[in-house]
């Protein structure tokens, strides 16, 4: 009796580290998921490789490149330059 109650209790104790071990690697699944998120968002420029910032010009929205050389802009934001 008393070597099946230590069986269980080992087998427990198993299933809370397996437990604990899947917990952390979902955390650090997601703190790279999300790293990578972050990283796409930011799109560098194909000239001088620095990450695009957001601009605004005349009410349009943009991400243009730190050194001038151009400017990106979404499918609505063409679309509304257009029109001008």
């Amino acid at each position: 009796m008393a070597e099946d109650h230590k069986d269980r209790l080992g087998n427990k104790l198993h299933d809370v580290e397996k437990a604990r071990e899947d917990q952390w690697a979902r955390q650090r699944d997601e703190e790279l998921v999300e790293k990578m998120r972050k990283r796409l968002s930011q799109t560098a420029c194909p000239e001088c490789k620095q990450f695009l910032v957001a601009k605004s010009e005349a009410g349009v929205e943009m991400h243009a490149c730190p050194q001038g050389h151009g400017a990106w802009l979404d499918a609505s934001a063409l679309e509304a330059v257009l029109k001008k």
